[in-house]
């Protein structure tokens, strides 16, 4: 399932390790045609259904919110690897399928009426609404379906063109339908990622240079409009009284404000002094510190103005860590990894810096069933033992830990350990520096985005001094990040992964050896291993939900034991504060907990709140 990266979708490489190229000409299955798909299993909604739970479907319409932004931003063409583009852009254009946040992965049709596949897999089709219209109020056609997938495979950002390598072509079939023909019938979900695609205009798009960096939004048919832009400082979007698919079951109670703006600041400190001085509405919180003390004395929460929410989900916990550029070739040996991972004091960090509030990460797929634990099953070792020796020993004999300290900032045995790794690897101290038999240092440079981090990697750095180990902290703005990133030009990053319930396509791209070699991909560790790629493949075709997770927990032990990240931490709650101007709905959905598109401006409150004096 697609995952994505920047507000953009994230790709998978061009990899069938395992896979037959076979073209399917005809597929004799039985033929399948619903409003509706699971990936396993039936959708858990029938057509037309009501309102689901975790919505509003009396929700008002109406009023602004603002949110904050990090950075700046230069384009409203988010397609190309060109450019940073605006937060909230994507609310501009519909996809085929909307999927479910209350469902592991199912979508439903939301420009597609109804969807066509047999039971092989091996083709899907999507017959169109015939409301589905654009802003100006023209018909969504098939041929803006064919020229979406044709045009962001072969122009737009990298990952698009290997997220669909598997999609031979797309052909209209009918006066609102449209076919896709599939290389094979390996990729089970291809046909639910197909209905993540964003539909684009072929008309407005003609003549016009789509890998060109553009301020001008193109025409769009979702629930917002640009309404003004202050380029790099702020955007705001207006409802768009004519989105056609305002009254669709699985739209009702969604997309309430009128207008949304996203005003752009340098870093996480100054976003959270404009949200307590009341310039920002929503803040979801990502810092333990904060959410601990740093909302404690203020007037505002005490006399309930300011709301806070913990909201429990079901969500894997995404791996996120400090991530080794394997690109470098002082990162290529595992016990080097390995040593730099022992001077990550957690426990230290954790009660110094986020008061005990977070847990360590300790899997690629933590918090849920697919999340490797003890040794492997039987059915794992069935997958495992043919890849014995291409991978490490420790996956057979050891459940993966990230090691643990006391806390008291005192690593001594952590120290122990990682001087006689390094040395294996041919490093040793020289004149209190960590020196190979060529005089080389082990030197590296963490590059960031946020100066918050810096925090974070400064005792890292200290530790690292103790073994002759120099590592430079570089805080740099979104640009440069992003194009550094795009290039693969860093030694270590501070990256995450945001796993689904239903892993898939999107694996190859954040773990495959093709990806390695992407502009702008997700596969920043650099991993080019081809264990790693038969997991992968073994993932995307798996048959059943049993089978995934068997296959999910096979590629979670291989990941963690290479090391390729220093896995840092996660809280298993969405974190939000709010001015208490808003209504949401009594129930989330618990893929989505937080889901600001089911909110909505409460009248009352915010009348109560303006007339206070303290929050315009």
């Amino acid at each position: 399932m697609a995952i994505g990266r920047r507000g953009i979708l994230a790709g998978g490489a061009a990899l069938w390790i395992g896979a037959p190229a076979i073209v399917r000409a005809q597929s004799t299955s039985k033929i399948n045609v619903s409003h509706g798909m699971a990936m396993h299993g039936e959708p858990r909604y029938p057509a037309d259904a009501g309102p689901p739970d975790f919505v509003n479907p009396d929700a008002p319409k109406g009023g602004a919110v603002k949110f904050g932004a990090l950075g700046t931003f230069d384009s409203l063409h988010p397609f190309t690897l060109k450019g940073v583009p605006a937060a909230g852009i994507g609310n501009l254009w519909e996809t085929l399928c909307r999927q479910s946040p209350d469902e592991a992965f199912t979508v439903y049709g939301l420009i597609a009426e109804t969807i066509e596949w047999p039971d092989d897999r091996s083709w899907v089709a999507f017959n169109l609404r015939p409301q589905a219209r654009w802003h100006d109020g023209t018909p969504i056609t098939p041929e803006d379906v064919v020229f979406s997938l044709d045009i962001l495979k072969s122009k737009g950002r990298p990952n698009y063109a290997a997220y669909y390598a598997d999609v031979l072509k797309a052909e209209k079939s009918g006066e609102r339908k449209v076919h896709f023909t599939f290389r094979d019938a390996m990729n089970r979900e291809l046909p639910l990622i197909l209905g993540q695609l964003p539909i684009l205009s072929s008309r407005w798009w003609q003549g016009k240079d789509f890998e060109k960096v553009s301020l001008e939004p193109a025409l769009g048919s979702g629930p917002y409009k640009v309404d003004s832009v202050d380029v790099g400082r702020s955007i705001t979007y207006r409802r768009a009284p004519e989105w056609w698919a305002k009254d669709l079951w699985l739209n009702r109670g969604r997309s309430n404000f009128e207008t949304m703006r996203y005003d752009y600041y340098r870093d996480n400190t100054i976003v959270f002094e404009a949200f307590k001085g009341g310039a920002i509405d929503i803040r979801r919180e990502n810092s333990g510190r904060n959410w601990m003390i740093g909302y404690k004395d203020l007037p505002a929460v005490a006399d309930g103005r300011i709301q806070r929410a913990a909201i429990a989900h079901e969500n894997p916990a995404p791996m996120q860590g400090f991530v080794f550029n394997t690109r470098r070739d002082m990162f290529k040996h595992r016990n080097v990894r390995q040593a730099i991972g022992l001077m990550y004091d957690f426990e230290w960090q954790n009660k110094n810096l986020s008061y005990g509030f977070y847990q360590r990460t300790r899997s690629y797929f933590g918090n849920c069933e697919l999340e490797a634990k003890g040794l492997p099953s039987p059915e794992e070792l069935k997958i495992l033992e043919p890849l014995r020796g291409k991978i490490p020993d420790e996956v057979f004999t050891a459940e993966f830990n990230p090691p643990k300290t006391d806390g008291s900032g005192n690593i001594r045995e952590q120290l122990r350990q990682a001087i006689p790794l390094l040395k294996a690897a041919g490093w040793e101290i020289k004149n209190g520096k960590m020196t190979d038999k060529d005089g080389r240092k082990l030197a590296f440079e963490i590059l960031l985005s946020d100066a918050a981090f810096e925090k974070m990697a400064l005792p890292v750095k200290q530790n690292l001094e103790r073994i002759g180990i120099d590592m430079t902290l570089r805080t740099v703005d979104t640009s440069q990040y992003q194009r550094r990133t795009d290039n693969y030009d860093f030694d270590m990053i501070i990256d995450l992964w945001a796993e689904s319930l239903s892993p898939g396509n999107e694996q190859r791209d954040f773990w495959g050896s093709k990806a390695a070699d992407i502009p702008g991909g997700r596969n920043t560790i650099g991993i080019k291993d081809a264990a790693i790629d038969r997991l992968v493949e073994l993932i995307v075709a798996a048959p059943d939900r049993a089978s995934l997770i068997t296959r999910t927990r096979c590629l979670d032990r291989v990941l963690s034991w290479h090391m390729f990240v220093i896995p840092q931490f996660y809280s298993g709650k969405a974190l939000v504060a709010y001015w208490n101007r808003f209504g949401r709905p009594d129930k989330t959905a618990k893929y989505e907990p937080l889901a600001f598109d089911t909110w909505w401006v409460d009248e009352a409150k915010d009348r109560a709140l303006t007339n206070r004096g303290e929050k315009k």
